[in-house]
């Protein structure tokens, strides 16, 4: 496979008095069309405001860095529980996502569709637009409520650069641990 590094071209042109220069842009591209990112995003941290069992009205919060140097605008995160004793079920029309992180919200991204494939345990979050690099931001997810089972729950986090045929890139888990309430016995 012939992998195609596409740098951005710096255009300048003289033209009478004035010159213009285009920014640069990189994007990785593999013969096929599929699309990297040329610096992956990092996930930077994954909570929740409650981690008690059974708990309704709890935010599970995601927050992703995407580097100046990506390359490509973020398209999609999809989020895949891979441990657990039990299947989270979430409100999807609850979902948010802003620039920032959990204690400094700024300003809110506007998202297109969010969808839960049951089979796979997978939510799929898409941002309409996209974003850009240079952002760090955080998707705020919310359960219908935490699971019933104390124990370590496993979130897998993928990035999706912009593209028909993007690839994915595993950032890493959300590690949530659930207790049993104290009082409950």
């Amino acid at each position: 496979m012939r992998l195609t590094t596409l740098f951005g071209i710096t255009l300048s042109l003289a033209i009478g008095i004035g010159e213009v220069t285009l920014p640069m842009t990189q994007a990785v591209q593999l013969r096929n069309g599929l699309v990297y990112f040329v610096q992956p995003p990092t996930l930077v941290n994954a909570t929740t405001t409650y981690n008690e069992v059974n708990v309704w009205g709890a935010t599970y919060y995601f927050t992703i860095n995407v580097p100046e140097n990506a390359g490509e605008s973020l398209q999609k995160v999809t989020i895949a529980q891979k441990e657990g004793s039990e299947n989270i079920r979430y409100n999807l029309d609850d979902t948010r996502a802003f620039v920032g992180t959990r204690n400094r919200k700024e300003t809110q991204l506007k998202l297109g569709p969010v969808t839960n494939e049951r089979d796979t345990r997978t939510v799929s979050i898409n941002f309409d637009p996209p974003v850009t690099p240079g952002q760090t931001i955080t998707i705020a997810l919310r359960p219908v409520n935490n699971p019933s089972f104390s124990g370590v729950y496993l979130l897998g986090v993928t990035a999706f650069p912009v593209g028909e045929k993007s690839h994915g890139q595993f950032l890493g888990f959300g590690r949530f641990q659930f207790y049993s309430n104290r009082g409950s016995w």
